[in-house]
């Protein structure tokens, strides 16, 4: 099947299926932490505190790490480049600082946006499958997507520059079909978010379901990357994003021994996160 990428224009502005799905992605996780809060008796605008400090910070984080991998400072300002891990450590980074600014307990932030960041994973990547981009290796299982427009095209040529075997005699030119990852991951990832919300009233220490986010969300990208086409694989088979998604798994391990137990947070005077007098 031929997959063509998800773009229409608003006047002068163009719209893409990543922008779509990365809006949605924020929306549901500010509302999915939103619906913690309320069942926690908490104040629900909270939650809109977390997505605007995510969304700075993620946004600043993402073109950051792109800047550091194809040492292009002139990516700052297009509107391509994002990397989730970049991402990620710079939507934590900014959720950490609001959270101390507000006095709210880091743990306990960090339990609330837990299934949010599952959510709104899965969703990025949707949108990544929407503008053709993160596709996998060339396949030729029935579900394989040919993506004439993708970021780039899955041409034999552009899949041999990422060192995919591509079979003999198959012109440069010629699209094919590959592995679609993002969907694979928007998948599983939906599974995880699941998971992670049946699990929000669990009886071990706060910040426990955060660890275990960081540890299948670790495990998750480890494994898809061996179908990725890629040309960051530079410790052999293994590439720089299952590098750090095995620090991710040790780090989100660790969280999980370290609040097995039942334990007591304290919520200082003052805080945010309690409802207003």
């Amino acid at each position: 099947m031929t997959i063509y990428p998800l773009t229409f224009a608003l006047g002068p502005i163009a719209i893409t299926g990543y922008g779509i799905m990365m809006m949605m992605g924020f929306l549901v996780g500010g509302w999915a932490i939103q619906q913690d809060l309320k069942s926690r008796n908490l104040n629900e605008g909270y939650a809109a505190d977390i997505v605007v400090a995510a969304v700075i910070g993620g946004v600043i984080g993402a073109k950051l790490w792109y800047v550091a991998l194809t040492r292009d400072p002139g990516a700052l300002l297009s509107r391509g480049g994002l990397v989730w891990y970049g991402g990620f450590i710079g939507g934590t980074a900014a959720v950490i600082i609001n959270s101390w600014i507000k006095k709210v307990p880091v743990r306990l932030t960090a339990e609330l946006v837990a299934p949010a960041l599952a959510a709104g994973y899965a969703l990025g990547r949707v949108g990544c499958f929407l503008v053709q981009d993160d596709y996998g290796m060339y396949t030729t299982l029935p579900w394989g997507l040919r993506f004439p427009q993708g970021q780039p095209p899955s041409t034999a040529q552009s899949l041999s520059n990422f060192g995919v075997e591509i079979p003999a005699g198959v012109s440069p030119l010629e699209v094919l079909p590959v592995h679609p990852t993002q969907l694979y991951e928007a998948t599983v990832m939906l599974g995880v978010f699941w998971l992670l919300w049946r699990l929000r009233k669990h009886s071990h220490g706060m910040g426990w379901l955060m660890g275990l986010y960081v540890t299948l969300a670790g495990v998750e990208r480890f494994l898809i990357e061996f179908l990725r086409a890629k040309d960051d694989r530079f410790f052999g088979a293994f590439t720089v994003a299952q590098l750090t998604s095995v620090g991710l798994v040790i780090v989100g391990s660790a969280v999980l021994a370290r609040f097995d137990r039942t334990d007591d947070v304290r919520i200082p005077p003052g805080a945010a996160i309690q409802k207003p007098a």
